[in-house]
């Protein structure tokens, strides 16, 4: 088969047209693009920015027959510019282009490929836009960016055991082309060692995964995916070419590129170190017990003194670290991976105390982290300019509140409710429109999220007295992250005064770790399926979404109908109301046998009508509302076994809460 042809095949399949290319040593294999999002529906002080750029991936081999070697001052151009001109000139926000590693020359031996990365900030670096790339003696390529057709949406290395190195992978593809596909084969390209992570060879295809749907099929417009036995995974980066064959037999590769971890759906709590009266909070026994009654098994930390060398206390009590681990030696060790959660140390960089830290100066930040074993982790503050961060951590999360809390967004904006403006508080919803957008930003990567939590520090905010958010606000904010699809859950803050003073929070707080763990699995192999608001007569009633996992699906139906109260200066619900829902479902989950509701408290099998593309629910709906979508008959009677060892999980920290807070 000619060039040409190639690359007529490669434009039905993937997110760009080579539209030529006569470099003598390397070539593009594959590339990846993410073209950026910014919500609408966020509302700031300061008018947003709409021109949006893409964060694009190009995959590069050797296809020479000797080694190649590109370091810092190797000439590579993109239209006539190097790197480092088009971050002075404001073109792109960050790259990991050989410029960028100063020190360190980039070999490529035979048949090996690397992976560069570029975060445009502007529609001219924007789909749909023809980029030349020339590297003297080694490429001269013109590529188009454009928006996927088809791609990887999501990608999850899971272990079999409780071990930090994964031996499996769930790979979720997106299929938007008017084709249908079906997925032929797999391989991973894996470093020899962390220390030469930039230099990935080709692993053995693999055809002995386990599709979501007989055949790996995939229909035009809808969702799916396989799940791979990989056999032990070492902890660096990879690239993961997945090839799919079209209605007319052609087969293409889709890629992904990401850091292996070993993804775990962990709940962390924030300012677990705090002092109580002079004594460390993480050395005081009854403050433990209550964190692990309510599900919290991170922490915001890294050796603590009386706590983590205190085999009394840790090996009963252990909490994961969540901090900046920058002791390699020790940090980056077999005996302490399982303790490890991500490294966080940046603070929110968007804000940077008053100045914003620039996305490269972040990269810079974790270049160090990039040969090891550690996945990192950054804080993303504001919608409105986070896609200029776009990829640059391995697993990027959000904070943001909605009541009475600081905010980048501008509450009085809001015309959720007509004319009424309030100041304490901003739509409960928001949290969900900023989920979706940092999940599509840094896709496949999965993300996390800082949630409201019981908080002891934020004074009266527009005349609203309680300073944290009541159980039902507390609930919903949590959920709407959830149902957008996050592995990871983070609750700001759990310090031992604000459990004290928020005591009404720590039962809303348990049940929703209860949920979580007793669902853990789908949100570790699903991915976001379906989002969908339900308006009637211009008023917001229902957020619907589905998380659609190779066993099943996990619905939400969200209350939207709920009130701002003026006098209490709280958002109120209802109960309870009667409505009518849809659910869409991919291809391979549909007919289903069951639908079950979940909740803290109970498990019941729901009355539903199976549709064309999925099922409809009728009953009354309270203000958060999961569901399970199954073909499993046992499937309720598996659920009910977890929900009952979580509560007794709970029941073995034994607490006296009339002494609890005394301290």
């Amino acid at each position: 088969m000619n060039t040409i042809s190639k690359l007529t095949m490669v434009s039905l399949f993937f997110v760009f047209q080579c539209l030529f290319s006569f470099g003598d040593s390397l070539s593009i294999k594959g590339m990846s693009v993410i073209p950026h999002v910014q919500s609408p529906e966020m509302k700031y002080r300061k008018e947003a920015n709409f021109s949006l750029g893409a964060r694009v991936q190009i995959f590069l081999q050797n296809i020479s027959d000797e080694t190649q070697t590109v370091d810092a001052c190797t000439d590579i151009r993109l239209r006539g510019k190097t790197p480092k001109q088009l971050i002075t000139n404001d073109k792109w926000s960050w790259h990991d282009f050989p410029s960028a590693y100063a020190e360190n020359s980039l070999s490529l031996p035979p048949d090996t490929l690397t992976v560069w990365t570029w975060n445009g900030n502007y529609e001219e670096w924007g789909v749909v836009e023809t980029v030349n790339i020339a590297i003297p003696d080694m490429l001269d390529a013109e590529i188009r960016i454009e928006t996927p057709k088809t791609y990887l949406s999501a990608i999850t290395f899971l272990s079999c055991e409780n071990s930090p190195f994964p031996d499996s992978m769930v790979f979720h593809i997106a299929n938007d082309s008017a084709s249908d596909i079906s997925i032929e084969s797999s391989r991973l390209w894996l470093p020899k060692t962390n220390e030469t992570w930039r230099t990935l060879y080709p692993q053995s295809w693999n055809n002995e995964f386990k599709p979501f749907s007989k055949g790996g099929f995939i229909s035009s417009n809808d969702k799916g995916g396989a799940t791979v036995k990989t056999g032990r995974l070492p902890l660096t980066y990879a690239a993961v070419e997945v090839r799919v064959k079209d209605d007319q037999g052609q087969v293409q590769s889709i890629w992904g590129y990401l850091r292996i971890k070993r993804e775990v759906f962990d709940i962390s709590g924030g300012w677990v170190n705090s002092n109580i009266n002079g004594q460390k909070s993480l050395t005081y026994e009854p403050y433990l017990k209550l964190l692990k009654r309510m599900h919290i098994n991170t922490g915001h930390i890294a050796d603590t003194s009386g706590y983590t060398d205190n085999p009394a206390l840790y090996t009963k009590y252990p909490l994961k670290y969540f901090n900046k681990l920058d002791n390699f030696d020790w940090y980056d060790s077999d005996e302490m991976l399982p303790r490890i959660h991500a490294v966080e140390f940046l603070g929110e960089p968007q804000y940077g105390g008053g100045k914003p830290v620039a996305p490269m100066e972040v990269w810079k930040a974790f270049l160090p982290y990039q040969a090891t074993r550690l996945p990192t982790t950054v804080t993303h503050s504001e919608e409105r300019i986070w896609r200029f961060y776009s990829g640059l951590s391995d697993y990027p999360h959000f904070d943001a509140y909605r009541v009475t809390a600081p905010s980048p967004d501008n509450w009085r904006l809001y015309d959720r409710w007509g004319e009424k403006r309030i100041r304490w508080g901003a739509p409960l919803e928001t949290i969900g429109v900023m989920t979706r957008s940092l999940r599509d930003l840094n896709r496949p990567m999965p993300i996390a999220y800082w949630s409201q939590g019981a908080h002891d520090g934020w004074g009266r905010s527009g005349g609203r007295e309680r300073t944290s958010p009541t159980p039902v606000e507390l609930r919903a904010q949590a959920y709407h992250a959830l149902a957008a699809r996050i592995t990871s859950l983070y609750w700001f803050n759990l310090s031992f005064k604000s459990l004290k003073k928020f005591p009404d929070l720590i039962d809303p707080i348990t049940e929703i770790g209860r949920e979580i763990k007793t669902l853990e699995d789908y949100y570790l192999r699903g991915d976001a399926y379906h989002y969908e608001r339900v308006i009637v007569n211009q008023t917001p009633q229902w957020d619907l979404s589905v998380i659609a996992a190779p066993q099943g699906a996990l619905l939400f139906a969200l209350d939207l109908n709920y009130e701002a109260d003026d006098d209490e200066k709280v958002f109120q619900f209802q109960n309870s109301r009667k409505a009518e829902l849809e659910f869409p479902l991919p291809e391979y989950l549909r007919n289903p046998i069951q639908v079950l509701q979940v909740d803290a408290h109970k498990i019941t099998k729901a009355p539903f009508e199976t549709t064309r593309n999925g099922v409809r629910l009728k009953q009354s709906f309270g203000p958060v509302n999961i569901f399970v979508v199954t073909h499993d008959s046992k499937l309720k009677e598996t659920l009910e076994s977890k929900r009952q060892s979580l509560i007794k999980y709970e029941e073995s920290f034994e607490l006296e809460r009339e002494t609890l807070f005394e301290k």
